[in-house]
């Protein structure tokens, strides 16, 4: 349900929206999503790894503080960007740069509590969480638009969204109070490989899942990049609601699973299983109904962003199956293979976005490279879960 309301939302906001105001915005909230990640240090994987109450929630208590010290740093950075006001930033409103640490921090925040109660199994709080966060978002960005229909009202509503989801959190779950500086202290020497090997792992991810809008808005255009924002975000879809619920739980099955046991294989097969078959169904569903369903549900002009999807349906499928299962290089401890894969994954979304001389062969190499990606990955993952080595 909380992965439905942005979908369904989208079919309201594309008619309120330019293609060209969705491509300015989602190449803002590429640099936002980025930078959510980069503040967390990526303490909050590990508080599923940790024993259930105060040690838990001594961690919780250690992501807020690196998010608040790191925030302090991407405010400074911000202020020397504007300063600086490179050629590159000359399409993106000097509003929507003050606001993306701002938006940053309270993302990361939401993410870090929506961690802590799937490691706690407190899978009805999260999905409220996820529920008050998505509905506040959308709602909010539909509400602006009505007035300004504007990059700016998208990103400013986004952020306050998010705000508001941040405080029915906050409400649902009390973080309690500080459990005392050895105990952070302690959560972060234990997990100090986070910050060096899984952050930048999951930075890299994260900036090569959004350099599709910003690239392509650099090289082809606003509206191409609107375009294929949007059928990103439909495909996106499917992942985020189906696999981030599947995720929760296997990241806490997994965990338990290799600390009694030292492997997690039964688990990794019967998670994969979920997802071959939700994989499947929806490439079903989508190959051949593409365009006219995007024509249908969003309106004529974006047709063409069904276009886009049919070429990219290959990578979503195999992203689908994927993502949820790559918590398996955190169980296992596996981070640096999972940097290498990363490093080399951001290596091919570049080589594929910026080597062809048009949008179409660019959008097939990126999604063929992309999928041959995933396979490795998977391969990987697999292995990790029986307890061997490469």
């Amino acid at each position: 349900m909380a992965q439905a309301v942005p979908l369904l939302g989208s079919l309201v906001l594309a008619r309120i929206y330019a293609p060209s105001q969705f491509g300015v915005f989602f190449a803002w909230l590429g640099v936002v999503a980025t930078a959510a990640v980069v503040v967390t240090g990526r303490y909050e994987v590990a508080l599923a790894i940790e024993a259930d109450g105060e040690p838990r929630r001594a961690g919780l208590w250690a992501v807020f503080l690196c998010v608040a010290l790191a925030s302090v740093t991407t405010l400074a950075i911000t202020l020397v960007v504007v300063a600086w006001s490179p050629a590159w930033l000359s399409g993106v409103p000097t509003s929507l740069i003050w606001a993306a640490a701002p938006v940053a921090a309270t993302l990361a925040l939401a993410q870090s509590w929506q961690s802590w109660a799937a490691a706690n199994g407190a899978f009805a709080e999260l999905g409220r969480m996820r529920i008050a966060q998505a509905v506040a978002i959308t709602g909010m960005q539909i509400i602006a638009g009505q007035m300004w229909p504007t990059a700016s009202s998208l990103g400013f509503a986004h952020g306050a969204g998010a705000a508001i989801g941040l405080l029915w959190a906050a409400q649902l779950m009390p973080p309690g109070r500080w459990p005392g500086a050895g105990a952070v202290r302690g959560y972060l020497e234990r997990h100090r490989r986070l910050p060096m090997l899984s952050l930048p792992a999951d930075t890299i991810n994260t900036a090569a899942s959004q350099l599709p809008s910003m690239l392509v808005a650099g090289r082809f255009g606003a509206e191409a990049a609107g375009l294929l924002s949007l059928a990103l975000r439909t495909l996106g879809a499917p992942i985020a609601l189906l696999g981030a619920a599947v995720l929760d739980v296997f990241k806490r099955r997994a965990s338990s699973a290799w600390r009694e046991r030292g492997e997690c294989h039964p688990e990794y097969l019967q998670t994969m299983g979920v997802l071959v078959a939700g994989s499947i169904l929806g490439v079903v569903a989508l190959a051949l109904s593409n365009e006219w369903l995007f024509a249908f549900a969003f309106g004529e002009r974006w047709r063409a962003a069904g276009t886009i999807a049919t070429w990219l349906l290959p990578m979503f499928a195999l992203r689908f199956v994927a993502s949820p299962l790559s918590y398996m290089m955190y169980v296992a401890g596996k981070q640096h293979v999972d940097l290498v894969w990363q490093v080399c994954l951001l290596g091919v979304a570049l080589a594929a976005l910026l080597m062809p001389a048009e949008l179409n062969g660019a959008l097939l190499t990126y999604s063929a490279g992309y999928s041959a990606m995933y396979v490795v990955y998977l391969y990987l993952s697999y292995r990790f879960s029986q307890g061997k080595s490469l």
